[in-house]
Parts: C-alpha cells; sequence; structure tokens
C-alpha cells in the first residue's frame, strides 16, 4: 500500500470551479479573489480579509504596515517554519527567538524576559494546527504597554505590541469558541499547496484591529500596497474607459490571482461539513490507536478551550533519539507511508545559525523536534489506511528499539 504524506483535496467541483475561471477570459486578481476573501471572512468571523499570494507575502505586508523595519524586534517561536522569521528580516527587523511549550506553540511564560523596548510586534504560530494561549498573550503584552516604544502613526494608534498571529495550519481551528482569524489583532493564513485550504500558493490577512482603527480602511491600504500601490487592478482597468490609474505608494506585487482563488473557493465552501470533520475522525482514530502504545506521546487534543483544525498529526516517541527517529522514518518510508517531520527548530538552520542563535538556548523545541514524526492526515485515508500508517509506525519502532 502506498500512502502519501498531503495530497490536495480536488474533487469535480474544484475541477470545475478552475474550468470556470479559466472559460471566464479573467485568470488573475479578479471577482474569484473578492468571493474568497469574503468566503474566509464569513468563516473566521472577521469584517475584513485580504487574499495575498503567500503566507510569507502576508506577514512581510503586515510588518511593513506597522512600520517594522531596521532597528527593530520581532518576537517569534524558535519552533516554526522559517517563513514566519525571515519575513521579520526581509523588513529588516530582528527576529528574537522563544523556546516552545510541550504543545510545540511558543511558550508564553518565556516570552516576558525577551520583549524591549525594541519590540514591535508578537508572532505566534498555531503549530499543527492548535491555537496559542491568545489570552495569555494580550495580558503580557498590556502588561508591556509602558515599554512600548512608537516611532509612527500607526504604531502611535495601537500604542501597543503589535499581536500578529502565524495561523498558517489553523483555518477552522478554535480559541473559547471564537475562531482562528478572530484571535489577534492581525491574522495570517496559508493557502499552500498541503494546508487544509489550498490555492496552490497564498495567503490571507484577516484584520480585526482595535476600534481606534477602521478595518475598511486598513483593508482598501493592504489592497492597494498588495500591488504595487496602484489605484485600480487590472480587472477594473480591464473594464471599458476605465484604464486610467495612479501610483499612490511603493508598494509590492503580492496579489492572488483568480485562477489560484477558484481552487480555494470551491474548497471552502465544503469547509466546514467534509474536509474538516473528515481530518478530525483521522486525528481521532489515530489518538485511539497510538494510545494502546507507551511509546507514543499524543499531541494535543481537543478541550473545553481549544480545537484543532487537525492538519498535522504531530507525534513524538518517547525515549528515542534523534538518529533513532530518523531510522524510523526510514523504515516508515519503506513500507510505502510517506511521513515528516514539523519543524526543524530555526537555530538549526544554517542562516539562522550563521546569525548566531544557539540550539542549546531552545531545549524545549530541540526535544519536541528530535522525537517528531508527522504522519498523514487528509481526507481520503480510509479506516484500513490509517491502520496501516499505525502498524507501519509501530514496526518501524519495534526495528529501532530491538
Amino acid at each position: 500500500m502506498i500512502i502519501p504524506f498531503s495530497p490536495p483535496f480536488i474533487d469535480e467541483d474544484v475541477e470545475r470551479a478552475v474550468l470556470e475561471t479559466l472559460r471566464s477570459g479573467w485568470i488573475t486578481s479578479g471577482p474569484a479573489v473578492l468571493a474568497l476573501e469574503k468566503l474566509v471572512a464569513e468563516k473566521s468571523k472577521v469584517e475584513n480579509v485580504v487574499c495575498v499570494n503567500s503566507a510569507t507575502s502576508a506577514l512581510m505586508l503586515v510588518l511593513h504596515w506597522f512600520g517594522v523595519g531596521r532597528g527593530d524586534e520581532v518576537i517569534v517561536p524558535a519552533y516554526t517554519y522559517a517563513a514566519t522569521a525571515l519575513a521579520v528580516m526581509h523588513v529588516g527587523a530582528t527576529p528574537v527567538m522563544v523556546d516552545a511549550a510541550l504543545d510545540f506553540n511558543i511558550d508564553v511564560n518565556k516570552i516576558n524576559e525577551k520583549i524591549t523596548g525594541k519590540t514591535k510586534a508578537i508572532i505566534p504560530v498555531d503549530i499543527a494546527g492548535w491555537p496559542c494561549d491568545y489570552n495569555a498573550l494580550y495580558k503580557l503584552i498590556e502588561q508591556k504597554r509602558n515599554v512600548f516604544s512608537s516611532s509612527n502613526e500607526t504604531q502611535k494608534k495601537l500604542g501597543r505590541i503589535l499581536l500578529l498571529a502565524d495561523s498558517a495550519h489553523s483555518i477552522g481551528a478554535e480559541y473559547f469558541g471564537n475562531p482562528s482569524g478572530a484571535l489577534a489583532d492581525i491574522t495570517v493564513f496559508s493557502f499552500h499547496a498541503v494546508k487544509n485550504i489550498t490555492t496552490a500558493e497564498g495567503g490571507a490577512i484577516c484584520i480585526t484591529l482595535p476600534t481606534a482603527f477602521s478595518n475598511e480602511e486598513e483593508y482598501e491600504k493592504l489592497k492597494l500596497w498588495s500591488l504595487n500601490g496602484q489605484t485600480k487592478d487590472a480587472f477594473t482597468k480591464s473594464q471599458g474607459g476605465s484604464w486610467k490609474y495612479d501610483i499612490v505608494y511603493p508598494g509590492f506585487k503580492m496579489n492572488m490571482p483568480d485562477i489560484c482563488a477558484a481552487i480555494g473557493l470551491a474548497q471552502l465552501k465544503k469547509y466546514s461539513q467534509v474536509i474538516l470533520p473528515a481530518r478530525k475522525i483521522i486525528f481521532e482514530r489515530y489518538v485511539k490507536k497510538f494510545s494502546q502504545h507507551a511509546w507514543a506521546e499524543l499531541p494535543p487534543q481537543d478541550s473545553d478551550e481549544k480545537k484543532s483544525s487537525y492538519h498535522l498529526f504531530a507525534l513524538r516517541i518517547r525515549n528515542i533519539s534523534e538518529d533513532q527517529r530518523d531510522v524510523m522514518i526510514e523504515k516508515i518510508s519503506e513500507q510505502g507511508v510517506a511521513v515528516n517531520v514539523h519543524f526543524q527548530p530555526l537555530p538549526l538552520l544554517t542562516v539562522f545559525k550563521s546569525k548566531g542563535y544557539s540550539m542549546k538556548e531552545y531545549p524545549t523545541a530541540y526535544d519536541n523536534y528530535l522525537r517528531e514524526i508527522s504522519l498523514p492526515i487528509y481526507p481520503g485515508l480510509d479506516e484500513s489506511k490509517i491502520d496501516f500508517v499505525v502498524s507501519a509506525v509501530a514496526l518501524a519502532y519495534r526495528q529501532v528499539t530491538a
């Protein structure tokens, strides 16, 4: 049996939506993008959503909007994909890393010591679709309000550290009954090919700023900046007599095309009723099966406070070394099951190691990583395939610990 790790959810409705867009004669940013923005806003219970070409672009755009730049610091988890920190570096600021907690997410208790007068934003990451502790994050930010130093009008208007959620994994997750997307000042989703909802490549910015801001005005600003600061998009310009435009800001080229939005629209329309419940069923069957093995450390599970999006099943193996974990992955792969690791902590990677970040400073992140194996979890895995994955992992464990 061959089980891939994370194939995209492509059914007849997705194919139909893409064909309709192709046949419409318009494939770059246009009505499909606007429709996707509206649907993401509806699902996330937020006022405004800007769709762009990637979650990395989304993070960069928001940091730029907040005026984060050279000399500033942004707090990020050491345990995340590189893009979280690279976005900070791309705007000229310095990522300040914080160790992980046992649930893989940033350890809120360790953020306090990293906050300085240079701190402009905190970017928590909902690893595997499990929400961070946003109440604790806001409480900490309020406690540090007197430390915050404003360097522009936007920062002055907020008057505190920006909470920018990297929710690349967590569309559909909940925190105290509130959906991911509405939990921070601004939230970024990823629609990359392996995510719960995909547009092949893409991302979304959910805007839920406090009342000092007009979310509609900030939406318009971010839309403008995502398209070179141009006052009319290509679709509007294509309408008869609407060719004339202006460039009013030195913006970026980060817009999402309609051909990509069409994929996401078709998927998102059945996300709550079909895709997310299917992922939950698979997650729960893994829990049931691996609970029978003392060596299996299960990922966080739904509670009254938090509900996952079940993006990953991040299994940790007790009392093994990094080398043993790597051999386990080889043995699992030999049986036809594709697995992965999420993630290599940032200080292990050359670009960060060369800047002086040391893995020794983030022991929990390293311990989580060295024992972690991400298992396939997506619609299309029936009971027999799930059981096959579990058996493959169990056999690999026996082989490396014999």
